[in-house]
């Protein structure tokens, strides 16, 4: 289950050229006998994301990708929220043995640069307290490359998308890996 946003739910792009899909592909190749589910929302912040976490986790979830808070960026809302939002669903999935990756992210650094470190501390803090694997920034190798995003800057195009599932590939099949076939 990959809970996210726009990002994960893959604005613009074809259900196929989304991040969620590629993964998909991946684990196909490799025969893990593993469906992924793209339960990304546009605009979706890590408030909206704790509030669909109960449906999310519904049936048989074996790992969670967290890849929420970057429109808790984009609004500049309070770091120590989506902190408190982000270490909740976490614990949440936990305490049903969910395997949890969290997904970090990077605010844009027109809210100044307390703002924009605190926001980095924040997921690097989490996934240290919780101990939980971590891809330190969605869209790192992405992000202001005019050649891997949509016009709009900020939603990765088809390109993009296979860079950004790449590096989610890079924590997700090790855990994988560790699930009984069929899981």
């Amino acid at each position: 289950m990959i809970l996210g946003d726009s990002l994960t739910a893959g604005l613009g792009l074809a259900p196929s050229e989304a991040y969620p899909a590629l993964l998909q592909n991946k684990v196909d190749a490799e025969g893990l006998g593993v469906e992924i589910v793209n339960a990304g929302v546009s605009g979706d912040t890590s408030a909206g994301g704790l509030r669909r976490l109960e449906w999310a986790l519904q049936g048989d979830v074996r790992v969670l990708v967290v890849a929420l808070g970057a429109n808790d960026g984009l609004r500049g809302l309070p770091v120590e929220r989506m902190k408190e939002n982000l270490g909740t669903i976490i614990e949440r999935a936990k305490r049903r043995h969910v395997e949890v990756i969290l997904a970090g992210m990077e605010a844009p650094p027109n809210y100044g640069g307390e703002y924009t470190a605190a926001y980095r501390a924040a997921f690097r803090d989490l996934a240290r307290q919780h101990g939980v694997r971590f891809v330190p920034f969605l869209l790192d190798t992405v992000a202001g490359r005019p050649e891997l995003n949509q016009g709009d800057g900020i939603h990765p195009n088809a390109r993009g998308a296979e860079v950004m599932a790449e590096m989610v590939w890079k924590e997700l099949r090790p855990v994988l890996r560790t699930l009984p076939a069929g899981s």
